[in-house]
């Protein structure tokens, strides 16, 4: 059962019906995501991923290793010793 109809310009563009646009929480601005699977087409929403999505498509190889971090305070040190030793 259709949710709505929208009737295809000459131009190439459609009318989001109002029904749609409450469903979705779009408004003027928005981007939509149109997909295609098998003999159909989706539209949502664009943007609208889980952190989960957005780390496997950063990390596909597994989360990176931890490095050990250096001691703060060991740094300033060395910076400050280095600044004002005599010469």
């Amino acid at each position: 059962m259709a949710l709505a109809h929208s009737k295809l310009t000459a131009q190439g563009q459609i009318s989001v019906p109002a029904e749609v646009r409450r469903k979705l929480g779009i408004g003027p601005g928005s981007v939509l995501e149109w997909e295609q699977k098998n003999d159909q087409v989706i539209v949502r929403r664009a943007g609208q991923s889980t952190s989960s999505d957005v780390h496997q498509a950063l990390f596909s190889e597994g989360s990176p290793k931890r490095k050990v971090p250096t001691s703060v305070k060991k740094g300033i040190r060395k910076y400050i010793r280095r600044k004002h030793a005599r010469r």
